[in-house]
Parts: structure tokens; C-alpha cells; sequence
């Protein structure tokens, strides 16, 4: 087997014949004229002249080789009581089928689709679809407020909206339909067709000459056939926030988005096709989409689709049940799902109701991991614990310990080396490469590899000024961190979460590292609010672990005597609160910049993406308590 120094030496080098013999893994209707070229500068394409369809090389090719009885998607309901065995034959047969209702309703190639829709298999089926008819999906997370739903239907300005009457929460419905009906009303861009699936929870109401119901057209639909599409060609777009409050498109290609998943599955997660591979994510992230539904479809493998929660549905040891009842042998999820679980059974006792014995590896991403939540972790399963690092721009990781490849020793604390395929860098505000563990902007050289974003949907200066401008010749990633003696990637927090204080800058993840180290401590976040004196000041929150009854003065008090003995005085770091939970998003992020406007008094715009809004009020009231926030 190739070690991984020379597979990264060699990506770097030769990218051309490195990713020209990876996409040998993939079907072609014709083959490429470029690997890789520069259309305009800093604009690369990768597999010019390549045509291809992504949904014949999910499903389709493994059919016609003898892989139609294999569980392709293996569907979990704990909120329903439900579970499902698809076939990759049958799975086939669904997604031609709706295939064909969309092509009845005018989709054809690079028409735009919006997917609003729960975790359920009809959910893959319409994301399936679309690739098969070469139109462009764009997924919105199900049950997203209807201003945002709003504005992803103006941007992508889609011919037809699939829905669902309802997803479903542990303690409540939520009924789409009404949501998606307002957001059209909002919406200046009407959609011509909205297809509606009715689940038996609820039944949605439905507007004459607009709707049509999902299974009454599939009953009469003609099957639709692959159409084969330029490798450059959008496979979908998935919006992420912006900034300006306008959210970005990111668009992904077919070919180069085919190599990189289908090169990921064996070469970073390390599982054979015919494993069932298990991303206890959402089909509305970056996560759903490369590690739910294409890479282990792309590769053979069988996918664990979960309509549950790491905690309450029904207990800690929801994610065991799984895992153990399909045979999970590599799971990939959130760090923040695993502080909720450690935070509920802390001696993980119930890991042990459970033959875990085909599980060999997890894969953890979304939020930076910190050591003692990893350590938990590997003690408990006896397996390697994973952490890496991507983006919802780069569709897969920029870095990992690449298990396929050769598995180096976990650092507590980092992402691991750059992938095959990323040249990353530390870097100064003026471009200059900071000294070996000195924290610094991370950047990644261009070109990117295949897979990863060649711009967002049609606004290219955007794109210049968002990624290009920052760093010429490198892709700006937000993230911040240092790269140590070894290579190895520590991402410390978003850039913006450097803080300032007296003229040191500090990293508020090496905070929250002590923090998360207190025996105490369930999970924790540090921000950096303003002071007079200091310019910033790191601000901690912490939550506890179930059945500490320890005064909450005292934790406070021993943590930051922790943050004093670790980081030094430097970090002047006074203030710490605790709280019942922090405030995130759906997928798992703690939303610090939201706390940090909070901390400042400043005027703040609650995130669409947030979990529960009544969060944001218990962080006011612990701010305002030690002298933070609006008076």
C-alpha cells in the first residue's frame, strides 16, 4: 500500500495524472480533453470535454454489474417506528419513476430544483432524479423559515419545488406546506409545478393548477432515462450564509464532484464497496449530500439514512442501536452530537447493550473537536476517532488522517495532515507563511482539487471577493489555526474569532480546549467580547454534565484557574458562565458570532439555521449577570 506521504507528494506534483487515475473509477460516456485547465485566471475546471451522468454512476452501473440485490439506502426512523431496506434495484426504479414526473413537469437538463424535504428515502429519490435528467438540485434544509426559503427560490429561480407535508421532531410535527406556501407568496419568482408528498402524520393542503401530488403522479409516470451531461456542468447548488445576509450558492460539478467522493470512500474513510457507511447528519448540509446520499452510493456501498437525534430519540444510545442493528463499519458525524450523548451518559454504560464489533472507525467533522470529547470517545469504542476538516465550499476534506491510506497517530486536538490534493498554508495578513505552530489565516494554493467549488451561482465576483482576493493564488478558508512540526492542521476557530486581548492574539478554541478538559464539563464555547482596557476580553460558557450537582461558582472558579495555568495570564480570562446549552445550528455549530453580538450590545440578526431561539435568551441573561449585553 502507498503511504500517505508519497500519495500527498505525488497529488501535489502531478495533480493532472494523480485525480486522471482516480477518474478511472468513474463511468464516462466520453472522456475528457483536459484534466485540469484555467478557463480565466484563478478559475480552474477540472475534466473539460468529460460527459457523464452522476446518477447512472450511483445506481444504474452497480445494477448492471450484479449489485441490484445490495442495500443501497438503509432507512431508520426512531420518530416514526420505521425501518426500511432499499435495493439498489428498486432504489433505481423509484428515481426513474420520479424522474419521469419531473420531465411531465417540464424539468430537462440544467433546470433548476428545489428539494424541501425530511430525512426520508423520497428525499434521496428527488436528488436522484434531478442528476438523472442533468437538472441542478439545490436542497433546502426541511423546515427552514419562509423569508430564507424565500430568497434560495429567487436566487436559483427553480421551474419545480418538491416538498413533503411534514418532518417530524421528537416532541412535534412541523408542517412544511404552510411554510413553502409563504415563501412562494414572498418569493418573487414563481415556481411553475410544486410536487408534494403527503405523509400520513399530516395532510397538506393544496393549490389547484400548481400542485401535484407526489404519488399519484408516480403511479402513471413513464420512467426517465440518464442524460448524459458535461463533466463541468452544475450538479446542484447548496446555499450557504452570507454575510451581506444574501445567502451563496455553491455550486458543484458532476465530473470532478464524482472522482473526489467516489476517491474519498476507500482512500479517506477506508471502507470497501458492499460496507454500510453511516454520516448521522442532514440531506440539507454539505454532509448529507457528499456522505448520505453520492460518495457511498458512488462507490458501492450502503447508507444509513437516520430520521432521529443522537439524544431523546429514544435515549444516549440511539447512535449504538444503529450502528450495532446494520452493521455500521465506519460512522462519520457532528462532535457536537457526541458531547450531547457524553453529556447525557457520561461513563457511556449504555455503549455496552451493544455488539459494536464491525465498527472500525469514526469519523468526526462540523465543529472543531475538542481532545477530551475525543478521548471519550476512543476510550469508550476501543476504535480510532477520527477528526477532520471541510467546508460546505469544498464538498469534502481538505484534511483528514486518510484511513484508506496509511493511518498516522491521532493528535488530540488536530484535523490530522492535508488531504491528497490540498497544498494548505498558514498565513499573515500579508500573505507570508507564519513560523511552524505560530497561529496564522489558513489558506489552501490553487488549484483545488476536483470536487470542490468552481464558483458560486452566477455571480463570479463574489466568488473573486469572497475566496480569491484575500491571499492571490490561494483559496481563503475562514478558519484560522497553525500547522505544527509534523504537518499536522490544528483549526482553532473561524478568523473572526481570533481575539485581541491587550495586543496578543489569542485563539478562543485553545481556551475552549482547557475548558472542555474540567471533569465537569460537558461542552463549552469562548468569545471574545469588547473592553476598553483590553480591546477584547475571552467571555466562557460552559454546560454541564448530567448529574453534577457541584455548586456552579465553584466549576467557574477551577476553570478559569484552569485557563490561567494552561494559556497563562495573557489570556486574562475572568468570566465564565454556566448554562443549560449553547445556542446552534440545526447542523451542530455553535453560533459564537451571534453570542459575541450578545456580549457587545450590538444589534444581531437571529440565524435562520439556529436550533432554538429560546437559547439565545438564557446567554442574554447569563451575560447581563456578570456585566455583558444591553442594560
Amino acid at each position: 500500500m502507498t503511504d500517505y506521504a508519497t500519495t500527498h507528494r505525488t497529488s501535489i506534483e502531478n495533480p493532472e495524472e494523480f485525480w486522471a487515475q482516480a477518474a478511472e473509477g468513474i463511468d464516462w460516456e466520453t472522456r475528457w480533453d483536459s484534466v485540469l485547465s484555467e478557463p480565466s485566471p484563478g478559475i480552474f475546471r477540472w475534466f473539460s470535454g468529460g460527459i457523464l451522468n452522476t446518477c447512472y454512476n450511483a445506481l444504474d452501473r452497480h445494477v448492471e454489474r450484479g449489485r441490484g440485490d445490495q442495500a443501497a439506502v438503509i432507512y431508520d426512523s426512531p420518530v416514526t417506528d420505521t425501518k426500511r431496506r432499499i435495493s439498489y434495484s428498486e432504489l433505481l426504479a423509484d428515481v426513474a419513476t420520479f424522474a419521469g414526473v419531473l420531465a411531465e413537469n417540464g424539468v430537462t437538463r440544467g433546470d433548476r430544483v428545489i428539494v424541501y424535504m425530511p430525512m426520508i428515502p423520497e428525499a434521496i429519490v428527488a436528488v436522484l432524479a434531478c442528476a438523472r435528467l442533468g437538472a441542478v438540485h439545490s436542497v433546502v434544509f426541511g423546515g427552514f423559515a419562509a423569508n430564507e426559503l424565500a430568497t434560495r427560490i429567487d436566487d436559483a429561480r427553480p421551474r419545480v419545488i418538491v416538498s413533503a407535508s411534514c418532518g417530524i421532531e421528537p416532541t412535534r410535527l412541523v408542517e412544511y406546506k404552510p411554510l413553502l406556501d409563504a415563501a412562494i407568496d414572498l418569493a418573487n419568482h414563481k415556481p411553475d409545478t410544486c410536487i408534494v408528498l403527503q405523509r400520513p402524520q399530516v395532510e397538506a393542503g393544496m393549490v389547484a393548477g400548481r400542485d401535484v401530488d407526489w404519488h399519484e403522479a408516480a403511479a402513471t409516470a413513464t420512467p426517465g432515462d440518464c442524460v448524459f451531461v458535461e463533466a463541468t456542468d452544475p450538479l446542484y447548488l447548496l446555499y450557504t450564509s452570507g454575510t451581506t445576509g444574501q445567502p451563496k450558492g455553491i455550486v458543484r460539478d458532476n465530473g470532478g464532484h464524482a472522482v473526489a467522493l467516489h476517491w474519498s470512500m476507500k482512500n479517506i474513510y477506508g471502507v470497501e464497496p458492499g460496507e454500510v457507511y453511516w454520516a448521522a447528519s442532514d440531506i440539507g448540509w454539505v454532509v448529507g449530500h457528499s456522505y448520505i446520499i453520492y460518495g457511498p452510493l458512488l462507490h458501492g456501498n450502503t447508507t444509513v439514512l437516520y430520521e432521529g437525534k443522537p439524544v431523546g430519540t429514544p435515549d444516549a444510545g440511539a447512535f449504538w442501536r444503529v450502528a450495532a442493528e446494520h452493521g455500521v463499519a465506519t460512522m462519520f458525524t457532528a462532535p457536537t452530537a457526541f458531547r450531547a450523548i457524553k453529556q447525557r451518559d457520561p461513563d457511556g454504560k449504555l455503549i455496552g447493550d451493544y455488539d459494536l464489533s464491525k465498527m472500525r472507525a469514526l469519523f468526526l467533522a462540523g465543529e472543531r473537536c475538542d481532545p477530551d470529547t475525543l478521548h471519550w470517545a476512543e476510550d469508550r469504542l476501543g476504535i480510532p476517532v477520527i477528526d477532520h476538516w471541510w467546508q460546505t465550499e469544498t464538498g469534502w476534506a481538505i484534511a483528514a488522517n486518510c484511513l484508506g491510506i496509511e493511518l498516522l497517530p491521532v493528535k488530540a486536538g488536530s484535523v490530522g495532515p492535508a488531504a491528497p490534493g490540498w497544498d494548505v498554508r498558514c498565513l499573515n495578513p500579508d500573505g507570508s507563511a507564519v513560523k511552524s505552530g505560530d497561529v496564522g489565516a489558513i489558506a489552501c494554493k490553487l488549484p483545488l482539487p476536483p470536487g470542490t467549488l468552481p464558483g458560486l451561482w452566477q455571480a463570479e465576483e463574489r466568488f473573486r471577493s469572497s475566496y480569491l482576493e484575500t491571499f492571490p493564488g490561494f483559496y481563503e478558508t475562514g478558519d484560522a489555526g497553525f500547522i505544527d512540526d509534523d504537518g499536522y492542521i490544528h483549526v482553532m476557530s473561524r478568523t473572526d474569532d481570533v481575539i485581541n486581548v491587550a495586543g496578543h492574539r489569542l485563539s478562543t478554541g485553545a481556551i475552549e480546549e482547557v475548558l472542555a478538559g474540567h471533569p465537569d464539563v460537558a461542552e463549552c464555547a469562548v468569545i471574545g467580547a469588547s473592553d476598553k482596557l483590553k480591546g477584547q476580553l475571552p467571555v466562557g460558557f460552559v454546560v454541564l454534565k448530567a448529574g453534577v450537582s457541584r455548586a456552579p461558582a465553584d466549576i467557574v472558579a477551577e476553570v478559569i484557574a484552569m485557563v490561567r495555568e494552561h494559556v497563562g495570564p495573557v489570556a486574562a480570562f475572568k468570566n465564565a458562565v454556566v448554562v443549560e446549552r449553547l445556542p446552534k445550528t440545526r447542523s451542530g455549530k455553535i453560533l459564537r458570532s451571534t453570542m459575541r453580538s450578545i456580549a457587545d450590545g450590538s444589534e444581531y440578526r437571529v440565524p435562520a439555521t439556529i436550533e432554538d431561539g429560546v437559547v439565545l435568551d438564557e446567554v442574554e441573561t447569563a451575560l447581563k449577570a456578570i456585566g455583558y449585553g444591553s442594560t
